[in-house]
């Protein structure tokens, strides 16, 4: 896992890693809107079989959603889990290097896996010319949630419980 401290880019607060590529399973809902050039897809679905999304819904532009996933072999596995600590950060911005980073959410990025998180295998690593950071909100006013480690809850409600 990699800490951001300001050595790239400011306000900072955030922690993240890389999953083994094939290792994700499941769905989430997004909370906020993912924009990217200037395209905004909201109400995002994803659902994760082997690490690769095999279902995707957006209630808005769906269609930008779907190419994205399709712009190379890589876009469509997940390349990064990274949990907002910065509580500085209380409200939702439409500007990614804020909205990633709200203390009590989360962000999953479609596509490459940032090199210094993918540990000793470098197998696991995911290449893509993709990197896209979608923001989950865990706070009570985002709808709830946890982050759950080795069976254990960490963080509930946008709160860490360790």
């Amino acid at each position: 896992a990699s800490i951001c401290k300001g050595d790239h880019n400011i306000p900072d607060g955030e922690v993240f890693t890389a999953p083994e590529k094939y290792s994700v399973e499941g769905h989430i809902e997004f909370s906020y809107p993912a924009i990217r050039g200037g395209n905004e897809v909201d109400g995002i679905y994803l659902e994760f079989k082997k690490g690769k999304v095999v279902k995707a819904k957006a209630k808005k532009n769906e269609k930008f959603l779907k190419s994205m996933l399709n712009i190379d072999a890589g876009s469509s596995y997940l390349g990064e889990l990274g949990i907002g600590v910065n509580y500085n950060i209380s409200r939702y911005t439409k500007n990614l290097l804020f909205d990633e980073k709200i203390g009590g959410t989360i962000h999953l990025a479609l596509g490459l896996s940032f090199p210094e998180c993918t540990g000793k295998n470098k197998k696991n690593a995911n290449k893509s010319a993709l990197h896209w950071d979608i923001v989950k909100d865990l706070r009570p006013q985002g709808g709830g949630g946890k982050v759950i480690v080795d069976g254990k809850i960490i963080q509930k409600n946008g709160k860490f419980l360790i």
